[in-house]
């Protein structure tokens, strides 16, 4: 208890820099899908980790202190009372911004699925008036994608072909579960704040990938993504899912290159830093449980 409970925090100081070298070296679809489940296990296995904390303080309790006196049983400390303040308000933080989290996902949503109503529900691509150029994938049951007339404006027709293939593939492959999953772990932990931006990217560049593979031509991907960049400008940007981020130039310089390798050992090893948080929070569970029996006995 003493030392496996804080063991989760270590690896979420990990991630972040170890997101960053798979994101290099790995395949952005399984680097996306690895780096999201790492993510929410040790940001959960955190947030157990306050609760473990804060219930230690359970030894304190005034009942619990006077009844192992009248016993004569020697008081467990399993952790400093300090530290389990500490933890309690944490704790306190965590399920606030896990909320804010969570209604700012839904007005997105929300937002966004306003802007397709009135279209028939099996109207996959709804083009919307405008003169900034966006273009973003909508999940849901269906999903939509909504493009805006400046952004078809820009683009050439083969162009255009990229975009919507980009749109489709976040759809395909439920991007949007990942992004939203990455953002509750880094509300619940902000130390996985790095990971979410690591997952966002990663995202984007498997959507292009996939629109690259389906038009044959990465040339012609790269060249739709700068030139829908160049056309977006300084827009304000959005949450949800979109063709165009502040990561253009790396994603046409990767499409400039080869499709990144799987690397799947490098992917197990993510994982495997997941596992870690969950296995030693169950183990300081395990010991918080005994220290708790024992003194309550």
């Amino acid at each position: 208890m003493r030392f496996d409970v804080y063991t989760p925090l270590l690896v979420a100081l990990l991630l972040p820099p170890v997101s960053t070298v798979i994101g290099r070296r790995v395949a952005p679809g399984l680097a996306a899908r690895v780096l999201t489940v790492a993510a929410v296990v040790t940001a959960a296995a955190t947030t157990w980790s306050l609760v473990l904390l804060t219930t230690a303080l359970l030894g304190d309790a005034p009942p619990v202190v006077r009844e192992a006196r009248e016993d004569g049983r020697p008081l467990t400390h399993p952790v400093p009372g300090a530290i389990g303040l500490a933890a309690c308000l944490a704790l306190a933080v965590v399920v606030w911004r896990l909320q804010r989290a969570v209604r700012a996902e839904r007005r997105t949503r929300r937002a966004l699925r306003r802007l397709c109503e009135g279209h028939p529900r099996d109207t996959e691509l709804v083009v919307a008036a405008c003169e900034v150029p966006r273009a973003f994938a909508i999940p849901g049951r269906p999903g939509r994608i909504l493009v805006t007339s400046a952004m078809l404006g820009a683009l050439a027709p083969e162009e255009r072909r990229v975009l919507l293939a980009h749109e489709r593939a976040h759809l395909t492959h439920r991007h949007g579960r990942l992004v939203t999953a990455a953002t509750l772990a880094a509300a619940a932990n902000p130390l996985l704040g790095p990971v979410r931006a690591a997952v966002t990217f990663l995202v984007e560049r498997w959507a292009d990938e996939r629109a690259a593979a389906e038009v044959g031509d990465r040339a012609t991907t790269a060249r739709a993504l700068a030139r829908a960049a160049l056309s977006t400008g300084r827009a304000r940007p959005s949450r949800a899912l979109g063709f165009t981020d502040r990561a253009v130039i790396r994603r046409v310089a990767a499409l400039r290159t080869s499709p990144p390798p799987s690397r799947w050992p490098a992917a197990a090893g993510v994982l495997a830093l997941g596992a870690v948080a969950a296995l030693f929070a169950a183990d300081a569970t395990d010991d918080l449980m005994r220290l708790l029996s024992s003194t309550l006995r």
